[in-house]
């Protein structure tokens, strides 16, 4: 017993001895914590070199784009062939991918030689031998009647330009093919294949292997995101935001970026931590100063280090009595599969033996196990190397993404990899050491980069196809310069219509005079009180203008309008407003004053005089009964009567229109029409007397409320209607009234969205298919997010937040879709409200007979002020339509209140005018 115990007691302490023995003259090969977290910081600053255009020429690790922008979805099915060159043998594939998402994927491959004088002689050759090969295996699976996409795994650096292309910028590994270094290999196999005639084969995608290995993965896991190859070389790829990418144009959406890693180091910068073993190595090689990464981690070189080392080793007297045999002389002698074969843990020390042994050594105990320590301190070094570049790449993401913590997959493949007892297991501990934030797993693909290829293919293939039906659905928005045109001449001849005493009735642009006859002109003074109703919110406020210097103050006070009040009766509706007003005279310290007042009141009214307005409808969600056909200047009179409180002296009714029109006319005596582009969509300008029959004498001019909303409700704009308006109108409180308004203003605009992406989503174009229970609820999607959406400044992460609040669990392609969508029915909107405002100037230039019209439009409404791009679409399809007009467009400051106000300031100055005369 004793003797056992001695014998442990002995060959421990020979372990330890000839472990420190290694440690000692390996001791640069060992990487602390510190040093790795240096490595990542620098990793990172060549990745952002290569991904910058000013810096990626001179950067060493290139971060090529590879036009992969998505990843499988799971709904990709169909047959695609796929070929992998870049190896000794070259594989040809046919990949079934199941249907209904069952992410089930059926391969049949053949393998083809690739002889050295097909892959060091001519390029045409090489190609031909491809595209034969392909022939063959496609007559013995009984493939040419049928037309199939392919994917070509081309291990090889390419630069591309798109999924299809690329440009191969230098043979590695044992190819040497002439001619092709700088030329686009899909184009050279396309022009190589179409000598089959009976080949109908479409080159789809052009992939790298490692973007192969993460396709593979991500088919089985949608968090894998990262791809790794670590075996006779090494590289990596992951999903980069299109925004950090100046090399590809456009900011949206994601796409695999092919790092290159292998090169990191080609610019010195790790030059610390280069050995001797590895400057020696890589002066033999056949490519001297160049992937320098690669040279200390791959599988090709590893038991070239292991080999450099021992004989340095022997040679100082450290290793097999300073003997050194002819083979440990011969580069290549020790190969990547000895040293994983030494590594083993039970049979490892065995192993050692017997491959010293065959080099012709006569190893001793120690040296076998000295020489199972250096074959670990190499390995694991690769393996920290590797940790470190990859705890980059995803601490990259983890910040792309905002998050504070990171859940991904990362998809593996490569010999060393595989074969290495130890290797994997080293390699996911320091990568969590390292990224603590980041919950990781590593996935082992299968079938690799073959798969991957036809994975890209059945991807590109899905995207190619939903982009169609995406495109036909976006197209029913895109209107053509003659739409527009024939919009602003049918807006034109309602306008004619609804002016003309016997079509008027028939119009449905109503062109309702105002009465209101003049703009400020500076001269107005005096305290009035404003009402504005016309949404949720009322307000009340005190205006005081002060004349000469055009300088207005206001005070307001906003109550809240309850539903049961805007669809209770009349009579409840306008005791409600004066209760308000009764609230704000108390609060303002007003009580028993008598002032004059304006009232804005946004809804369609027949006006007699300016102090008279027939309520025609109600829009915009009222209902209040027992008042559409009446006074509201009355029933507000009534109801001011009821409460016996106060007396107020109500002056004039306004539309908020009208309102913003006299808010910029009091600025700008120029402006003469007024646009509402919010929650609603009108438009008041100042016509002539003359054109006016409806009212009674034929000099000056009045202020016209279009009432343009109802625009169409005759079907003459049926033709640019689509079945999503026609979905949003009859789900309104009134069908089949106001479709214009339906199709511009911010009340409809979100609610258009919602039909289109629940048509997407039954079409299985979005959202994996899945419709949200919020998505089908009415309203849900305001027209406050198409605002932000839109916006330039906003990433697409920020967008799926906003779909998030949804219920809606979007990728990163489904948000570019609701962007594009939001983009499209925004658009549109902005250019038929163009195109009415065109008709409208140009009916005022024709009016005054003039060449060339200056007029300034005052601007109010929500959609115009918070839409990242509806007032430049608006202003630049007026410019086209009316190329005659220069239009200056003025924002309101509040042109429902002091718009009011100053129309009651304007009638009382024109009273007391009329007074005086």
């Amino acid at each position: 017993m004793f003797a056992v115990h001695l014998m442990a007691f002995y060959f421990s302490k020979l372990k330890e001895d000839q472990i420190k023995k290694v440690d000692r003259f390996l001791y640069h090969m060992r990487l602390s914590d510190d040093t790795l977290l240096d490595i990542m910081r620098r990793f990172r600053a060549e990745m952002e070199k290569g991904l910058a255009k000013d810096t990626n020429p001179t950067a060493a690790v290139k971060m090529l784009p590879t036009f992969v922008r998505a990843i499988p979805d799971g709904s990709e099915n169909g047959e695609f062939l796929s070929l992998d060159l870049g190896g000794s043998k070259f594989r040809v594939l046919k990949v079934q991918v199941a249907e209904e998402g069952k992410r089930h994927v059926q391969m049949e491959s053949q393998f083809y030689p690739t002889p050295n004088e097909i892959i060091r002689g001519n390029g045409i050759e090489l190609f031909e031998y491809v595209a034969d090969c392909l022939a063959d295996f496609m007559k013995t699976k009984d493939l040419k009647h049928k037309k199939l996409p392919l994917g070509l795994t081309f291990s090889f650096p390419c630069r591309q330009t798109k999924l299809e292309e690329g440009v191969l910028l230098s043979w590695t590994k044992k190819f040497k093919a002439r001619g092709v270094q700088d030329t686009d290999v899909v184009s050279r196999l396309t022009k190589a294949m179409r000598r089959h005639k009976d080949m109908d084969v479409d080159i789809l995608a052009l992939v790298n292997d490692t973007v192969g290995t993460m396709m593979t993965c991500a088919y089985d896991d949608p968090y894998c995101e990262v791809g790794v190859i670590i075996g006779t070389g090494t590289n990596a790829c992951y999903m980069e935001d299109m925004s950090n990418i100046d090399l590809v144009e456009g900011d949206e959406g994601r796409m695999c970026i092919n790092t290159e890693w292998g090169a990191f180091g080609d610019d010195g910068a790790l030059e610390d931590i280069r050995t001797e073993f590895d400057r020696e190595l890589d002066l033999g090689s056949l490519n001297p100063g160049k992937q320098l990464f690669e040279k200390m981690i791959s599988g090709l070189y590893l038991g070239e280090l292991v080999r450099l080392i021992l004989l340095k080793m022997a040679k100082a007297g450290l290793l097999f009595g300073g003997e050194k045999s002819s083979a440990l002389h011969t580069k290549g002698k020790i190969e990547t599969r000895h040293v994983a074969a030494m590594e083993k843990y039970k049979e490892g020390l065995a192993n050692t033996r017997e491959i010293l042994v065959d080099l012709g050594l006569e190893p001793s105990e120690a040296d076998c196990i000295a020489v199972q320590h250096v074959c670990t301190i190499v390995s694991f070094r690769s393996a920290n190397l590797c940790a470190a570049a990859l705890a980059a790449i995803l601490t990259r993401l983890r910040e792309n993404k905002k998050v504070e913590r990171l859940r991904t997959t990362v998809g593996m493949d490569g010999t060393l990899y595989k074969i290495h007892p130890q290797y994997p297991k080293r390699l996911h501990k320091v990568v969590r050491k390292l990224v603590p934030s980041c919950d990781v797993r590593f996935l082992l693909s299968e079938s690799g980069s073959t798969k991957g290829a036809a994975m890209v293919t059945a991807v590109a293939s899905r995207v190619q196809a939903q982009r169609k039906q995406i495109d036909r659905v976006l197209a029913l928005f895109q209107l053509t310069r003659e739409q527009l045109v024939d919009v602003q001449a049918k807006i034109r001849a309602e306008l004619e219509y609804g002016l003309k005493k016997k079509s008027h009735g028939l119009a449905t642009v109503r062109m309702l005079p105002t009465y209101v006859c003049g703009l400020p002109d500076g001269t107005e003074k005096g305290k009035f009180l404003a009402l504005d109703l016309g949404g949720t919110n009322f307000r009340v406020l005190l205006v005081k203008i002060r004349s000469g210097r055009r300088s207005v103050r206001m005070y307001n006070k906003i109550f809240a309008i309850p539903l049961e009040i805007m669809q209770g009766t009349g009579e409840e509706l306008f005791d409600h407003i004066v209760q308000c007003i009764a609230d704000f005279l108390d609060y303002m310290g007003l009580k028993g004053a008598s002032l004059p007042l304006g009232f804005t009141f946004s809804f369609p009214c027949r006006q007699m005089s300016i102090d008279k307005g027939t309520l025609i409808g109600w829009t915009k969600g009222f209902k209040a009964t027992d008042c559409e056909g009446e006074d509201v200047v009355d029933m507000l009179r009534e109801a001011i009567k009821r409460r016996n409180e106060f007396d107020l002296d109500i002056v004039a009714v306004v539309n908020d229109t009208v309102g913003t029109m006299m808010t910029c006319g009091y600025e700008d005596p120029n402006c003469e029409i007024g646009l509402i582009a919010g929650t609603g969509s009108n438009m008041c300008y100042m016509e002539d007397m003359r054109n006016i029959e409806m009212v009674e004498g034929g000099e000056g001019k009045m202020c016209i409320n279009t009432e343009w909303g109802g625009f169409g409700d005759n079907g003459c704009i049926d033709d640019i209607r689509t079945r999503y308006d026609t979905e949003v109108d009859e789900g309104s409180l009134n069908p089949g009234k106001q479709r214009y308004e339906k199709m511009t203003s911010g009340m409809y605009l979100g609610e258009i969205v919602r039909q289109i992406l629940i048509d997407l989503t039954k079409q299985g174009l979005l959202f994996r298919g899945q419709i949200s229970e919020r998505l089908r609820t009415r309203g849900i999607f305001e027209t406050k997010f198409l605002s932000q959406i839109e916006s330039d400044r906003l990433a697409l992460l920020q967008v799926r937040r906003i779909l998030q609040q949804l219920g809606l669990d979007s990728t990163c392609e489904d948000s570019i879709v609701v962007k594009e969508v939001c983009g499209a029915v925004s658009r549109r909107a902005a250019q038929l409200c163009g195109a009415g405002l065109a008709a409208i100037v140009e009916k005022r230039r024709e009016d005054q007979g003039l060449e060339h019209l200056r007029i300034t439009v005052g601007v109010d409404g929500t959609l115009y002020k918070l839409h990242p791009h509806f007032s430049r679409i608006l202003q630049e399809t007026v410019k086209e339509l009316a190329p005659r007009c220069d239009v200056t467009f003025m924002l309101s400051e509040d042109g429902s209140g002091k718009g009011a106000a100053l129309i009651t300031a304007v009638a009382k100055r024109l009273q007391q005018a009329q007074k005086e005369k």
